[in-house]
């Protein structure tokens, strides 16, 4: 083959290749690259749970409001940002409660406490026009579908401050001032004389109303009285620590209620009888967030639950002394100590209680009268 035939055949050789190639590349699209998998969105964060309180009084109170208030500072440590908690303090137990508890509903919040006795009838009227709204009351005893109603055993810190008291005391008089006369209060003032009776028998206990919750004037006036009238320990069912600061004045003993009160009468303090409302806010927290709540139901505890103590004993309290209030609240936690159970007659005479009888939470919850040892008459009693 010549080389001119040659140069001829790689030359058809290559066009042909050319030719090859453009009817592959006109019949044949390039694929395109598969699309990403789509990443799955993020669920979204739920919302907080709005939870509001209502206070009776200021949270700088040194007592009831401040131990709520503590209350409510333990939810916010405990749930983080699962809750966003806001307060509104000294509210009226008025048409004024209503007011404001309402409003509290409108905004938003879903769960609702009303720290006080007297918040009962508004909530009552609250509740049902916001059926999705949790509602919370303190100390009362009426309940609806979406209202339930907690308190805390309080006389049984007052039984404890009592038996201290009748070992403290000189006169053997004992002065209580009281705020308004309900079952509760009533309760406390008859379990810090019995208290005292069981360390003192020779006690007696006056009584002054000072018809209010927060008063400190009032409280002053009454804490006064009272030592004026030969009391020479003062206890309290109050809110502020206007007693013990009276007590501390004028060289006489009293006690702290609700929280510690130690700063505020160093000298005339000999325990405070406080209340840890943190375990129960917890718990209905819990229940709103898990959706376990349920209304239509009452909830009470004391020193078994950690709601209930007696602290801060001052070092001039005998050890012997101590060591039986120490036993108290070992039986009261494990259930084998009743303060309650009779023979227990009232300051008329009557049997209350027969001997060997126990009171239940019922007959405890209508007490409405005052024990062997108290002085005069409970007011509105027949």
């Amino acid at each position: 083959m010549t080389d001119l035939q040659k140069r001829s055949l790689l030359k058809v050789a290559a066009l042909t290749a050319v030719a090859a190639a453009a009817l592959v590349g006109c019949g044949k699209k390039e694929e395109p690259a598969p699309a990403p998998a789509p990443v799955a969105a993020a669920p979204a964060k739920p919302e907080p749970l709005k939870i509001a309180f209502a206070y009776v009084g200021p949270v700088g109170d040194g007592g009831w409001t401040f131990a709520h208030d503590n209350g409510r500072k333990a939810l916010e440590k405990e749930f983080g940002d699962k809750i966003v908690t806001s307060f509104v303090e000294n509210v009226p137990e008025s048409a004024d409660a209503e007011r404001v508890i309402r409003e509290m509903a409108s905004s938003g919040n879903k769960l609702i406490f009303g720290t006080t006795f007297g918040y009962m009838e508004p909530m009552l009227k609250v509740a049902p026009d916001f059926k999705d709204v949790k509602f919370e009351h303190a100390t009362g005893y009426k309940q609806a579908d979406n209202l339930r109603t907690y308190d805390s055993r309080t006389y049984e810190g007052a039984y404890m401050a009592g038996v201290i008291a009748g070992k403290m005391t000189k006169s053997n008089t004992l002065g209580v001032v009281a705020s308004i006369p309900i079952p509760e209060v009533i309760r406390n003032i008859n379990s810090f004389t019995l208290g005292a009776q069981s360390s003192n028998p020779k006690v007696k206990t006056k009584v002054v109303w000072v018809n209010g919750w927060f008063d400190p004037p009032k409280e002053t006036e009454a804490a006064t009285s009272l030592i004026n009238g030969g009391a020479d320990v003062l206890f309290q069912n109050t809110d502020s620590p206007a007693v013990l600061k009276t007590a501390e004045a004028k060289g006489k003993r009293a006690f702290g209620w609700d929280s510690d009160m130690t700063s505020y009468g160093p000298k005339a303090h000999l325990a405070s009888a406080v209340i840890n409302w943190g375990p129960y806010y917890i718990k209905a927290t819990k229940d709103a967030l898990e959706g376990t709540w349920t209304g239509n139901s009452a909830v009470w505890w004391g020193v078994k639950e950690g709601a209930i103590d007696i602290v801060s004993v001052a070092e001039d309290v005998p050890a012997d002394t101590k060591a039986k209030v120490e036993e108290i609240k070992k039986g009261l936690a494990e259930g084998t100590f009743s303060i309650w159970k009779g023979p227990l007659k009232d300051n008329t005479g009557k049997d209350v209680l027969k001997d060997g009888e126990t009171a239940d939470d019922k007959f405890l919850s209508g007490v409405n009268f005052y024990v062997k040892g108290v002085e005069g008459k409970v007011p509105g009693a027949k």
